[in-house]
């Protein structure tokens, strides 16, 4: 399940996912019930899958790799991602194991409900990180839930990927309570963006304050880190200071893969040579645009459609 080994602007390494997603439901069925959805969609999931896709849309040459099982699931991501239009397809095939996959149920009015499997994505390893294929950054999306990818090996491709002049993204999933924290020293000295969410990074530092998160990862090596807060919007500290984020007012209809959009838009800021606070921008307007239709993928902006929409919209930011 391989294209090409050719460099990219940006890898996207970690997990992948094939998630089944219903349109919102009016309430959850109880035992026994039937509810109908207007749809249930077989999509793209995990983070280094959203990120390659959503890069593509917004005209980026990137490229992803990770693990899948060998089971049917494996041949509908590889096909998926491909007709996405991304450049560069790593997956690598994992015998006797289940493709990750994702339940995701959606009730009006209410947050997402999940059931996942880890799958394949049990055994991703710092190996498999083919990171020569990296022009400008290296993604590594999914970081924590991973639990056979060894911090040191990970810190070890992360600083070689810097000496080469790569910049370094880290980004992270925290299945539930856990102690964190020694797994993230060896590799935030070497993450140029560290960008967890506000509950992965409660899990994390135990404080519920995003700035007081940001100030964690700062004091452990991280050059710049950026903690989502969802329609709170986002925090984002560097040695320039901590700043604030409004979101962009947008209609909701599904918040599965925000937060991946967010990313992409982000880094396609970083691959622009643009400066924080405008990938912060670029990263806001993309998440935001997510969320306009069901799946992880679906709503996210075309480069056109992201200029258009930035020319006439400002995101409100403040220094704290």
């Amino acid at each position: 399940m391989q294209t090409n080994d050719l460099t990219h602007d940006v890898l996207c390494a970690g997990i992948l996912v094939a998630d089944h997603v219903s349109t919102p439901i009016a309430h959850m069925p109880v035992s026994g019930e039937l509810i109908l959805a207007d749809r249930l969609a077989l999509t793209l999931g995990g983070c280094a899958g959203n990120v390659a896709v959503n890069l593509t849309r917004l005209g980026a040459n990137a490229a992803v790799c990770g693990r899948v099982g060998d089971d049917l699931f494996a041949s509908v991501l590889d096909r998926m991602i491909k007709e996405a239009g991304v450049q560069g397809v790593n997956l690598i095939g994992t015998p006797g194991c289940d493709t990750s996959q994702t339940l995701i149920v959606n009730v009006k009015g209410e947050d997402r409900r999940f059931i996942h499997t880890f799958g394949a994505n049990r055994h991703f390893v710092a190996k498999d990180i083919p990171a020569a294929m990296a022009r400008k950054v290296l993604y590594l999306g999914g970081y924590l839930l991973m639990e056979a990818l060894d911090p040191a090996e990970t810190a070890d491709v992360l600083a070689k990927s810097r000496a080469s002049g790569v910049r370094t993204v880290v980004d992270v999933v925290t299945p539930g309570p856990a102690e964190y924290l020694t797994r993230l020293k060896p590799v935030l000295p070497h993450t140029d963006v560290f960008m967890p969410n506000d509950h992965e990074g409660q899990l994390i530092t135990g404080s519920s304050d995003p700035v007081e998160q940001a100030k964690v990862f700062l004091g452990m090596g991280a050059s710049t880190v950026l903690i989502t807060m969802g329609e709170r919007g986002s925090v984002l500290a560097n040695s320039e200071g901590i700043f604030q984020a409004r979101t962009f007012p947008i209609d909701y209809v599904d918040g599965s893969g925000g937060g991946d959009a967010f990313a992409a838009g982000f880094i396609l800021g970083m691959i622009s040579d643009k400066k924080d606070l405008d990938c912060l921008v670029m990263g806001s307007a993309v998440g935001a645009s997510c969320v306009r239709a069901i799946g992880t993928t679906a709503g996210v902006f075309t480069l056109p459609e992201l200029t258009e929409f930035l020319k006439n919209h400002k995101l409100e930011i403040r220094r704290i």
